[in-house]
């Protein structure tokens, strides 16, 4: 039925966004740590933190006491200012993620406010993964833009050549120091098929290899019932197909460049 909802569709909770806070105004109410810790972040972002008499589209409310910061956030909302009411998840219109900084690739992790411990462990982990120089990476990438368009005319092509360049083992492996020289010397393979099998409908069965093949796919044939939460592990941009005839359950062929 068109408009039903897809029966395994799976919802995000929150649409993650990356928002240029120069020179703009943010609210923030509040007094102590906190507050203080939210005002570090702000004045890194380059916002004006300002308060709540003035004009923004944000705010941020860093109160101790329930009710006070229930009222903000309510005088707020009616101005029809987004909000951010720390440690009440069910009173955020928006959160902050902890933030791994290698400019300008910014990672953020979020978990709706749920547990901000988490989300920290995860960022100390990703700083000790990720190199001090990523943001060269991306540097060169940019740089060179204009000749891997003219190397590589076709999207898909050139897509597959960027994945094999960043892959492991590849001429420049996120996970290693950033190498001097053009990002764009670098020949692509030839698009290949892969047959996914699954092992069950939940996506941490898959594989490494198999996730791996599902984020770098130009194109996804669903053969079966494969559930959302695995689709969803492809690129939003990439092409779905339904397959004519399912050949098995949980069946699912991927097209994919494999450096």
């Amino acid at each position: 039925m068109a408009g039903a909802e897809e029966p395994n569709a799976v919802t995000l909770h929150s649409l993650p966004l990356f928002v240029r806070l120069a020179g703009r105004a943010v609210i923030l109410i509040g007094a102590g740590e906190a507050a203080a810790a939210k005002r570090r972040l702000l004045e890194r972002a380059g916002a004006v933190v300002v308060g709540e008499e003035h004009t923004a589209a944000l705010a941020i409310v860093a109160v101790e006491d329930d009710r006070i910061a229930e009222a903000a956030v309510a005088r707020l909302r009616e101005r029809g200012v987004l909000v951010n009411a720390v440690d009440r998840p069910s009173l955020c219109d928006f959160t902050l993620p902890a933030i791994v900084d290698r400019a300008p690739v910014l990672v953020a992790i979020g978990t709706g406010g749920v547990s901000a411990g988490l989300a920290a462990a995860l960022r100390q982990r990703l700083e000790a993964l990720l190199p001090a120089d990523l943001g060269r990476v991306a540097e060169a990438l940019h740089a060179a833009r204009g000749e891997l368009r003219a190397r590589y005319p076709d999207a898909g092509e050139r897509r597959r050549a960027i994945a094999a360049m960043l892959a492991q083992g590849g001429t420049h492996d996120l996970l290693r120091p950033a190498p001097t020289g053009s990002i764009a010397d670098r020949e692509p393979g030839g698009a290949e098929e892969r047959r996914i099998v699954l092992a069950s409908a939940d996506p941490d069965d898959l594989t490494l290899r198999q996730a791996r093949w599902l984020a770098n796919a130009d194109r996804v044939i669903n053969e079966g019932a494969v559930p959302t939460t695995i689709l969803d592990r492809a690129r939003a941009d990439a092409e779905r197909l339904p397959a004519p005839a399912p050949s098995a359950p949980h069946g699912l062929t991927v097209i994919v460049s494999l450096a």
